[in-house]
């Protein structure tokens, strides 16, 4: 035994020397970069798990868009990590948090030409990709730089596109033609993409129609193995309905559909489209998610009977308006999918009316419903009612959440009562709900 391995390995060897593999990698998952590189120094052993796959095959990497010394070194460590590890990567996200100037989209668009170009050249097992939040169509992005990514990442998706299952785009925001663009290079020298879960929330520009572009139709004919579909209403077509029944009906399972305010959504679907899509993808299930879409005459026209609806989320964001009522919503629209809706979120401004009876009974009519959020004007007197429901065995709720808005700067009468319906209800609550209630002042 020469003098290094007595160093190394001391006659009166601590706990950590004798450590199995599974536990040492136990412990370099929880460390740091920097500490796990420090690790590495103890000996040989320790050197050769900071090079186990399981270590590195998850990485989420988040650039800030604000210049500051603390984040300097981010874009650095980053191609660090690709160069030295990108090899074992399986599943990477990149964030790009609210980009300053165009120096700091510049640096990034630099920064992403080397990690993709690495990774193209070292890694070949890279399953789930996920590039979130870009906003391409800010002016930090100049054209150039715009350009510029966009080619390196066109070209690592041509390389790559064969190996992925998952791709997410959310947040990027492009025109109909770069976002298509995008997506084509997944099924490029194939007649079809092998990605099974997309994720093109925001990733077209606001105001655009994309439903009425006949390359975005075309683009999304490409996909033959989707299980899950990500994407904003208007995008939502005769025509792609009609794409995912002819090449995903095998394998559809989960739709989540955003409208936004501020996109266009006036388009006409057919029911008949929806009813032949569910017929053909049976297990498939459509989570919709409505920001400031609020009026009965828009939901209505969207939230067709035929559609297999297992969640609904409405959200005005404090937006208030004395000529719009959420009842016929609630009476009339919602209750058409209570033998399939399994989640009910809402947060909305309704100062103006009460709500407290249709809600209730819009939750006793839905019997799958499991989950149930909501952040509005309220009675404190509507908890107890829906626990009373609950321990009745009337709902089937397992998820409560709710924010009562009040109109007073103190809310020590509602948190009294409240505190009285907890000790009510304690033992129901305690052992069979994920239970969260608050008076919130709404000033």
């Amino acid at each position: 035994m020469d003098e290094e391995d007595q160093l190394i390995q001391p006659q009166d060897q601590s706990c950590w020397a004798t450590l199995p593999d599974v536990c040492l990698r136990r412990v370099f998952w929880w460390l740091g970069d920097r500490d796990r590189s420090r690790a590495a120094l103890v000996c040989r052993k320790w050197n050769q798990m900071m090079y186990s796959a399981d270590l590195w095959r998850y990485r989420t990497i988040t650039f800030s868009g604000r210049p500051s010394r603390v984040h300097a070194s981010e874009f650095e460590s980053a191609l660090w990590y690709v160069k030295k590890f990108g090899r074992y990567l399986e599943h990477l996200e990149i964030k790009f948090l609210n980009p300053y100037n165009t120096v700091l989209t510049k640096k990034f668009q630099v920064t992403m030409r080397g990690l993709l170009s690495c990774l193209g050249k070292s890694n070949n097992r890279l399953k789930s990709l996920s590039i979130q939040h870009l906003e391409l169509d800010r002016l930090v992005w100049r054209n150039s730089i715009r350009s510029s990514f966009m080619k390196s990442l066109s070209f690592f998706l041509k390389k790559m596109g064969k190996h992925l299952n998952y791709l997410s785009l959310k947040g990027a925001r492009l025109t109909t033609e770069q976002g298509c663009h995008i997506l084509n290079a997944l099924s490029y020298l194939r007649n079809e993409s092998t990605v099974s879960e997309l994720n093109i929330e925001d990733c077209f520009s606001h105001h655009l129609a994309v439903y009425s572009s006949p390359q975005f139709n075309k683009t999304m004919a490409m996909f033959r193995n989707l299980v899950s579909l990500t994407l904003n209403y208007n995008c939502i077509s005769d025509e792609l309905l009609e794409n995912l029944c002819d090449n995903n009906t095998g394998t559809l399972r989960t739709m989540n559909i955003k409208c936004h305010i501020h996109d266009p959504h006036g388009q006409v679907i057919w029911g008949m489209s929806w009813a032949k899509l569910a017929r053909h993808a049976t297990s498939l299930k459509v989570n919709f998610f409505f920001e400031r879409v609020m009026k009965y005459e828009h939901l209505v026209r969207i939230l067709l009977q035929e559609i297999p609806i297992r969640s609904i989320s409405l959200r005005s964001c404090y937006f208030s308006d004395p000529d719009w009522s959420m009842r016929p919503t609630l009476t009339d629209l919602l209750p058409t999918f209570r033998h399939t809706l399994q989640k009910l979120t809402f947060e909305f401004n309704n100062n103006h009316e009460s709500l407290d009876d249709e809600l209730h009974l819009l939750i006793l009519s839905c019997r799958k419903l499991f989950y149930f959020k909501i952040w509005a004007f309220l009675d404190v007197k509507f908890v107890e009612r829906i626990l009373k429901s609950r321990e009745e065995g009337q709902c089937a709720l397992r998820t409560l959440k709710v924010r009562i808005y009040t109109n007073r700067y103190e809310t020590n009468e509602e948190d009294r009562t409240l505190r009285e319906i907890y000790r009510k209800y304690r033992k129901l609550i305690d052992s069979e709900l994920n239970y969260f209630v608050i008076a919130y002042p709404m000033m």
